[in-house]
């Protein structure tokens, strides 16, 4: 590309982690021009967020990708506790659930980071995009009708919208003012290595308590597809770990029963402060904030690469509407609306597990995340019983003909479930708004259920004339059949 030169795309988004990739891969497949810049020169090389959730899991069955992350991936690791050198026995950190019909990835997986995104990375060049990398956003400006970036290239880019996925530094954020609320998390430093460990087997999360009674830990977990360990560590406050070679052989050999010539390679190591912190708003005029660039946490409970990911695929249908829909613009202001509350909770979450406040449990797995109190979540039924699905859940799987509902709803569409009843289906077979009859399902109870893009109930409803129409409209899918629609044919 030339000096000064001028690009135009639909979407710029800065940042190639989990969030951007997995964004411009759904963008890729709803037809959106993307342009992907990161300023490392390569994807990040860590293995930090390594836990995948159910849901997640469930969002890479629609990206066509979890069939990559499970053939690379595995069960999280049983715990075991050491004391001098000796196995004290298991540590199990959460019960594992088995898969139901509903739900079939029903526990969470673990994948190193760097692993996660380079699957990404492939599926995003099989869809026709791919990633700038060395590139980096130096200067953004925007007004009414787009946004300008100035590039470390050279380069300026013109788009319709940026999404700032740029992480918990966020260049983009700050260039915004948008500010971050939060509180310290806990005051001990953590290193977060990923090592090469010669005599320690890889059948367990082995775990060594401290044996000064101070309460700070040490784990090394191997990690699934790979010869690599995790190590983390707690330091006292005050302290910065040393993450050389040579410190953290000397750690390794202080607080196990390991040798520090045990430890033969280290191949990226860090630290942080664990914090929790939530940006004051998630959108700035056409520039959008997600991942972690919106929220920063506590690694515990391995929630948050799960809820940017998660972020990224709420997003992602909704610059869909817009860009190739003619959805109003109004439409992007329910991605804070639904987004920011779920952050706001996974926060929580993660910070009352890592001071031991709450277990890990059906929550970490994200399957009962869901929207019911926002504006997209429309139910025209009465009378339903308290554990009713509704408007707003996720939506669950299910058979559907020779196939799954998940198999109906794979793709960039909006899928319409008839369950166990006969009314008349309206006419919108197409390429946007796919149906189905299925009969009665006990998770979906009876009805007319409209599932959008990212796999959760928008509306509900006995009859399509209750509304299903200005629902569609509100989504950018206009057409003479919503006016038959409406005429209550």
């Amino acid at each position: 590309m030339e000096l000064n030169s001028v690009k135009e795309t639909s979407v710029l988004v800065v940042g190639a982690g989990p969030t951007g990739l997995a964004l411009a891969c759904d963008l890729a497949r709803r037809g959106v021009r993307a342009l992907v810049v990161e300023r490392a020169p390569a994807l990040f090389p860590g293995s930090r967020g390594k836990g995948l959730q159910p849901r997640t899991m469930e969002v890479f069955d629609d990206l066509g990708v979890a069939g990559a992350v499970l053939a690379a991936g595995g069960p999280i690791p049983v715990g075991m506790v050491w004391r001098e050198g000796r196995r004290q026995g298991e540590h199990r950190m959460f019960d594992a659930p088995e898969p139901t019909e509903s739900a079939p990835y029903a526990e969470a997986r673990m994948l190193p980071q760097w692993r996660t995104q380079e699957i990404l990375l492939a599926r995003l060049r099989e869809l026709g995009g791919d990633v700038a990398f060395g590139t980096a956003v130096t200067g953004l400006t925007q007004d009414a009708e787009r946004v300008t970036a100035e590039l470390s290239t050279g380069t300026r880019v013109r788009a319709a919208y940026a999404v700032a996925a740029d992480g918990g530094r966020s260049t983009l954020r700050r260039a915004l003012g948008i500010t971050m609320t939060g509180e310290t998390v806990d005051p001990n430093p953590i290193l977060v290595a990923d090592i090469r460990v010669s005599a320690l087997d890889r059948a367990n999360w082995h775990l060594f308590p401290a044996a000064d009674g101070s309460g700070l830990y040490t784990a090394i977990c191997p990690l699934p597809g790979t010869a690599d360990f995790q190590l983390t560590a707690q330091f006292p406050a005050g302290t910065t770990p040393d993450l050389s070679l040579s410190g953290i052989r000397d750690l390794v050999a202080a607080r196990t029963h390991l040798r520090a010539d045990d430890v033969t390679e280290v191949r990226w190591s860090s630290d942080f402060r664990p914090r929790a912190a939530l940006a004051d708003r998630f959108r700035e005029g056409r520039v959008l904030l997600a991942g972690d660039a919106a929220h920063v946490h506590s690694p515990a409970g391995g929630q948050g690469l799960n809820t940017s990911v998660q972020d990224a695929y709420n997003l992602g249908w909704k610059l869909g509407a817009v860009l190739r829909h003619g959805a109003p613009e109004a439409l992007l202001d329910t991605y804070e609306e639904e987004r920011r509350p779920n952050a706001a909770a996974m926060l929580g979450l993660s910070t009352r597990i890592h001071r031991g406040e709450e277990r890990r449990g059906a929550a970490t797995r994200q399957l009962g995340i869901g929207y019911r109190e926002a504006s997209l979540a429309v139910e025209t039924r009465t009378g339903l019983p308290p554990q009713a699905l509704r408007a707003g859940d996720r939506a669950p799987d299910g058979p559907c003909g020779t196939g799954t509902l998940f198999d109906a709803f794979r793709g960039p569409h909006f899928t319409l479930l008839a369950i166990g009843t006969d009314t008349a289906l309206p006419p919108l077979e197409g390429a946007e708004v796919r149906a189905h009859r299925v009969p009665a399902y006990a998770p979906y109870g009876t009805g007319l259920f409209l599932v959008r893009p990212d796999g959760y109930v928008g509306w509900a409803g006995e009859r399509a004339r209750d509304g299903l129409a200005d629902y569609l409209a509100r989504c950018g899918l206009t057409s003479s059949r919503l006016e038959v629609l409406r005429s209550g044919a």
